[in-house]
């Protein structure tokens, strides 16, 4: 979490503790936070207010907004379109739609973990109420033609719903020229504080809350507001949007860097996602003939932190669904390698990162039974 978010944060851990939804004083301090920080994301957003709702982080805004609209449009249809590289918040919850009686299609995505906006028009029926496709993927960066979809989806019924958990804070987003109707962030994706997120809704889209007992964030969310994190939130993407231009630059070039390095170096290597329409923080490659999890604790060991796909997976021994869905093997998906490029990284580091990893990937491959070379 950036320094200035903490400093942000602090007087409404100590000074200013009181409750939103009271009327006395320090109740009235702690609202007013709670509406400036949303007029300050509602305004990033290209949103209005009244659109945005605070969430515990970007799980429970992906589960509100698919229970949400699955319930409260259940008598207009059951269908419910998503694809196969969604978060497990996306995926796990139409799972257990399905087993409610909705039909749920998967579309499928190429290569390159991207969905082809014909099969979601195709995908399409009077019964759908509901297309959610996720912006940034979390695992191999891969940018959705989020625009294109929604003018397919133009004059349908189907609320439009995109995760930009990954995206939001890293590249530009207004909610009204995506054509989107609800789309998820969470703060700590962009040096914000963990367990905060919103959930943008567009004002007429019929939704039920996922949470109840209380008129809190305009009867939509029940609960007493986090207001510290609520605050963070808001200086965090204010931040990040300040800066989005110039990091985006330097983090795309950082990460270019890097691939091409590994490239260079290191044989039987294939770089996952899309190498243009990515994040800029994304690098996500598999290693043939060696495990994911051999090549991590060999890395920790240099003190260099990185995943095997989704931080929310760490501990599966399955294969990411992810790579799975562009057509890769069981075999090679097992050597993927996920790192991820911050506000931090030097290119120090990532000269240090360059010298070390193609030495643990022929150690490891030395010791496979599979690699002949």
């Amino acid at each position: 979490m950036r320094s200035e978010v903490k400093e942000a944060m602090l007087p409404y851990l100590s000074e200013h503790y009181g409750n939103p939804s009271s009327i006395y004083r320090i109740g009235r301090e702690a609202r007013a936070a709670v509406d400036e920080a949303r007029e300050t994301v509602a305004d990033i957003l290209g949103a209005m207010p009244k659109e945005i709702v605070f969430t515990s982080g970007g799980s429970e805004a992906d589960n509100q907004a698919i229970f949400g609209v699955a319930l409260a449009n259940r008598s207009k249809g059951k269908h419910i379109i998503t694809t196969a590289i969604e978060h497990h918040a996306v995926l796990h919850t139409v799972e257990y739609l399905e087993k409610l009686g909705y039909k749920i299609t998967i579309l499928p995505v190429d290569s390159d973990g991207l969905v082809d906006p014909e099969s979601v028009r195709q995908a399409l029926t009077d019964e759908t109420i509901l297309v959610s496709i996720i912006y940034g993927n979390n695992e191999i960066g891969t940018i959705q033609p989020i625009k294109e979809i929604s003018s397919i989806l133009k004059g349908h019924q189907a609320v439009f719903h995109t995760d930009g958990v990954q995206a939001v804070g890293h590249i530009p987003i207004d909610v009204v020229d995506l054509g989107v109707d609800m789309l998820s962030l969470s703060a700590h994706k962009f040096y914000g504080p963990k367990g905060v997120g919103a959930l943008y809704v567009r004002r007429g889209v019929r939704f039920s809350p996922l949470i109840h007992g209380g008129a809190q964030e305009n009867g939509h969310r029940a609960g007493t507001e986090n207001v510290a994190g609520i605050v963070g939130l808001a200086k965090a993407l204010e931040l990040a949007t300040e800066e989005m231009e110039s990091e985006s630059a330097r983090l795309t070039e950082l990460r270019d860097y890097l691939i091409e390095g590994l490239e260079s170096q290191v044989p039987h290597m294939r770089v996952n996602g899309h190498r243009t329409r990515r994040l800029p923080g994304n690098v996500n490659v598999c290693f043939r003939y060696i495990e994911g999890e051999s090549l991590l604790l060999n890395l920790d060991m240099n003190n260099i932190a990185a995943s095997s796909g989704s931080a929310c997976t760490s501990g599966s021994l399955e294969p990411s669904h992810v790579l799975l869905a562009l057509g890769l093997p069981h075999e090679i998906a097992h050597g993927s390698l996920r790192m991820t490029l911050g506000r931090d990284t030097t290119k120090e580091e990532i000269d240090r990162v360059l010298e070390i990893l193609p030495g643990i990937v022929d150690k490891l491959r030395k010791m496979s039974p599979l690699y002949n070379d």
